[in-house]
């Protein structure tokens, strides 16, 4: 299979295919929407994006090209943990602590917020698309007292040293990646895996008050279990909503089809986005 993913090489996005599809085609696109365009487009058969981290929650864009451009469904999530390095070009690891600019993608940024800013304050931080695009920068780019945050793939990789590991915040660092496929699949990955789970969209009526109380109704009195609900903008006004929601097990034939089936009774858009296995990495 050709799989793509959030590149470039040594990206998180790369090490979480590596460990799940090590004898596939690795394709690495710059952003989250070229990596689910080419599903769309028939360029691979299953794209890697992120899709939450615990520390920094959602990855937004991720959530609203799926629920705004794209007709995808989840047919796996890959929970991989996370650990972040600051790294430096060899030919200023003398100088590391004098940098002037610290590079990586915007959530490792925020992962590391407490050690940039006790050890690096004043200091500017630029995004990067990712964290191997950012190590990429300052491999290719030696003469600038620059450094980057990422893994130590990424590190070896763009042959940069580590001066110091492990700078993220808290240490149950994970990251939430999800497996997009253009139809439903069944995809089996030979590591540990949970009992499942389903994950659905669901829009509200404009004019009944209560109308998501009566949502979560229908999966509490079902005793269907939530892991996750978050609303994201509808983008047409303010206060217009969509809700994303996790359904703590797969699809079964009466109790999860019975919640939907109330929910659009009550003239609720529903879009299940999959019912898929989540495996630990």
């Amino acid at each position: 299979m050709k799989i793509a993913y959030l590149g470039p090489e040594a990206s998180f996005t790369d090490l979480a295919v590596r460990s799940a599809f090590s004898d596939d085609e690795r394709h690495p696109y710059v952003t989250i929407p070229e990596c689910i365009e080419a599903v769309m487009e028939d360029k691979v058969d299953l794209a890697v994006v992120p899709l939450e981290n615990a520390l920094e929650g959602s990855v937004h864009i991720t959530i609203d090209y799926l629920f705004h451009e794209a007709d995808l469904s989840i047919v796996a999530e890959l929970t991989s943990p996370i650990q972040q390095h600051l790294m430096i070009h060899p030919e200023q690891q003398e100088k590391w602590q004098d940098v002037h600019k610290i590079l990586s993608h915007s959530h490792a940024l925020a992962q590391c917020h407490k050690y940039l800013h006790h050890y690096f304050r004043g200091v500017s931080l630029e995004q990067a698309t990712s964290t191997a695009a950012a190590a990429k920068y300052v491999s290719e780019n030696p003469e600038q007292l620059i450094a980057a945050i990422g893994n130590r793939l990424a590190s070896e990789k763009y042959r940069l040293m580590i001066v110091q590991e492990d700078i993220h915040d808290f240490h149950f660092n994970h990251t939430r990646f999800i497996v997009l496929s253009k139809y439903p699949r069944t995809i089996e990955i030979p590591i540990s895996k949970s009992n499942g789970k389903t994950t659905v969209m669901v829009t509200l009526p404009s004019d009944r008050s209560g109308a998501l109380h009566q949502v979560l109704s229908a999966f509490s009195w079902r005793k269907i279990n939530l892991s996750k609900i978050e609303s994201r903008p509808l983008k047409t006004g303010l206060g217009n909503y969509f809700f994303i929601i996790d359904i703590e097990q797969q699809i079964d034939d009466v109790l999860i089809p019975g919640a939907i089936a109330e929910i659009e009774a009550l003239d609720c858009g529903v879009k299940i986005l999959g019912s898929y296995q989540s495996y630990k990495l």
